[in-house]
């Protein structure tokens, strides 16, 4: 029986003379600051199971978008169970002062776990799965834990009985190689699609303008005299009047191929009248900060593909390569005139 203190017995004397009210309300104000502190945890957006083999590993995506593995699949992984004997060696670590993981507290990794590991990935991810509350890793921790493990058994450290766990962390990493863990989570949690539309929505925040920009010169006169010349027009340089088809190749080379989804965006932003005219053009809609500077980076090096063709065909056939459409369906690679189309409309981009 543990020796009784000074402190304790003072504390229990105390707890003696409280009264049942008092009780209560001291256990009420404990639960609340228990569940003021549960409700700081972050919690499990996406949650699914990295496969591998026949090992399986819970993970989630959280909803500050932190990829984690619990600590318990990861031990489950390894050491094919959460031992009372493992879970000794974790919190005898900790009294020592290394901040282990059960996957990690055998003695015998000590000599392998160097200061290149660093604390962060050892610090667990405490978080709420529904109303279970769940330690975790960040999921990067996985592909080190495994080359721990390999690197005992190849220093000949580890014990007979350990062998296998090192053989379980060899297949993991093997798994690992052949598709990163961060793609496994995604994939595994349904957070993969999410990421892509997130992805998607911050590349439209950063080229769209919440307000129609003032008209400003944008496309060079020389991406019109380039283009008529592989066309086998004649350009005037003073006629500001040209072929509606114009722009349709203009669309088909500069919006589409800026970046994903902006061309929708754009004509949102400058939607056409009863007339078929649009009421700005479209590069108007563009941010000045980052959707401008891009879209005369992408205007010059369409220029340097221009200059250096003879043909339209072999031009259409570069820039299929060089500067690909982010739209999806099929590619033109020979740009004809759109049916319907005649060389008296006037361009309206």
């Amino acid at each position: 029986m543990a020796k009784e203190t000074k402190q304790s017995l003072g504390g229990q004397k105390r707890a003696e003379s409280l009264t049942d009210k008092q009780r209560k309300r001291i256990a009420t104000k404990a639960a609340k600051e228990r569940w003021r502190e549960e409700a700081k945890l972050p919690k499990a957006e996406y949650r699914g199971e990295v496969v591998i083999g026949d090992i399986k590993i819970p993970c989630a995506v959280l909803e500050d978008g932190r990829r984690v593995i619990s600590e318990t699949g990861i031990t489950k992984a390894i050491l094919g169970t959460r031992s009372g004997a493992s879970i000794k060696l974790k919190s005898q670590a900790n009294k020592d002062g290394a901040l282990l993981p059960v996957f990690l507290a055998p003695p015998r990794l000590k000599p392998i776990i160097t200061s290149e590991l660093g604390d962060e990935p050892l610090e667990p991810i405490v978080y709420k799965d529904g109303r279970r509350k769940v330690v975790g890793y960040g999921a990067e921790i996985l592909p080190t834990v495994c080359d721990i493990w390999l690197k005992a058994r190849e220093a000949g450290v580890l014990q007979k009985q350990q062998l296998p766990k090192a053989m379980k962390a060899e297949i993991l990493m093997r798994g690992l190689a052949r598709v990163g863990v961060i793609a496994l989570v995604d994939e595994a949690t349904g957070y993969q699609a999410v990421r892509d539309r997130q992805a998607l929505q911050k590349i439209l925040e950063d080229f769209i303008a919440k307000e129609l920009q003032p008209w400003v010169k944008t496309f060079p006169d020389e991406f019109y005299e380039q283009l008529y010349r592989l066309r086998g027009w004649k350009y005037r340089p003073l006629n500001t009047s040209r072929p509606g088809v114009v722009a349709h190749y203009t669309v088909n080379l500069i919006y589409e191929r800026l970046a994903p989804g902006v061309l929708d965006e754009l004509k949102k932003k400058a939607p056409k009248n009863i007339k078929g005219r649009r009421k700005a053009r479209l590069h108007q809609g563009l941010t000045p900060e980052i959707g401008h500077p891009k879209l005369r980076e992408h205007i010059s090096n369409v220029l340097v593909l221009l200059r250096v063709n003879e043909d339209w065909n072999s031009f259409m056939e570069m820039m299929d390569k060089a500067l690909p459409k982010y739209c999806d369906g099929k590619q033109l690679r020979m740009f004809t005139k759109p049916t319907g189309v005649t060389d008296d409309d006037i361009i309206d981009v």
